[in-house]
């Protein structure tokens, strides 16, 4: 695990997670309603808020971990099949959820969308932060299952 934070794939991770956090913004429209919360800002549940874009940093985080280590461990043993079946699920289910389940669309319902069918997080118990606390199970599983076969 040491070695993903070692010179040449430092600059790997930073540059995944620059661009997972990029590409999730861009698809869940988050840079539209980031206006919407200045103007709003007394009506935001700023705790809701706050945890669904921690997570959206953690997931992000963990997106990048998970790739540079499937990375290197591929390099030194060409397999690790469980890990990277996970580490795939996680970063999609990342872009499912978007930066903000409540307040933005995400790719879910975004494609439901074109169907015809209306579809929104906020109907979830917890307003989709739950989707992303699954997120982040699953990539920490997905490095759990890396470690325990790399031992």
């Amino acid at each position: 695990m040491k070695r993903v934070f070692s010179r040449p794939y430092l600059y790997w991770f930073v540059v995944i997670f620059v661009f997972y956090l990029l590409l999730n913004i861009l698809l869940s429209g988050f840079y539209n309603t980031i206006k919407l919360v200045i103007i709003y800002a007394s009506t935001i549940d700023w705790f809701k808020l706050g945890i669904s874009l921690i997570l959206t940093l953690a997931i992000g985080f963990l997106v990048a971990l998970n790739s540079v280590y499937v990375y290197v461990l591929y390099r030194e043993r060409k397999r690790c099949k469980e890990g990277k079946a996970l580490a795939v699920t996680g970063g999609i289910g990342g872009l499912v959820v978007g930066v903000c389940p409540l307040c933005v669309t995400g790719l879910i319902p975004l494609i439901f969308g074109f169907l015809g069918i209306g579809f929104s997080f906020a109907s979830l118990p917890f307003q989709g932060i739950e989707i992303q606390v699954l997120v982040v199970a699953v990539l920490v599983l997905s490095l759990h299952l890396l470690r325990k076969r790399n031992i």
